[in-house]
């Protein structure tokens, strides 16, 4: 589902910077933001279909921002997908209990990472839709 809009959201600068570039050869429209309270801010303008947090931010964590997130009429909507570099036993299913849709452990294949955001998209768009 090339085309459509999707927020990154991590503190390493080569990650985002590779993530963004992959993704956007897939054809999708990214914006990014380093920590919480720079995500929270493009948010207030940008509406993306999927979110990929990584769960260790500075600040605000990308659990509780998505907790904050789930909670929110405007934001309830968007699917979040939980990446950590520190991929611990319990980490997925924190991340679930947290409000993320799923969860991709780091380091991230690239070149899969376009079809496993489609993946998730079709996956998503089809659950919500038929509820």
């Amino acid at each position: 589902m090339a085309g459509e809009a999707l927020l990154i959201i991590d503190d390493n600068e080569i990650n985002l910077k590779v993530e963004r570039l992959a993704l956007q050869a897939g054809g999708y429209e990214v914006r990014t933001a380093r920590n919480a309270e720079e995500a929270l801010s493009v948010l207030a303008s940008f509406k993306p279909i999927l979110i990929l947090v990584d769960i260790q931010l500075p600040g605000m964590d990308g659990l509780t921002l998505t907790k904050q997130l789930k909670a929110e009429p405007k934001t309830k909507d968007i699917v979040i997908v939980a990446m950590t570099a520190y991929a611990m036993k319990g980490d997925e299913e924190r991340a679930l209990t947290a409000g993320c849709d799923s969860y991709i452990p780091k380091p991230i294949d690239t070149r899969k990472l376009p079809g496993e955001v489609e993946t998730l998209i079709r996956k998503y768009f089809n659950r919500n839709r038929n509820q």
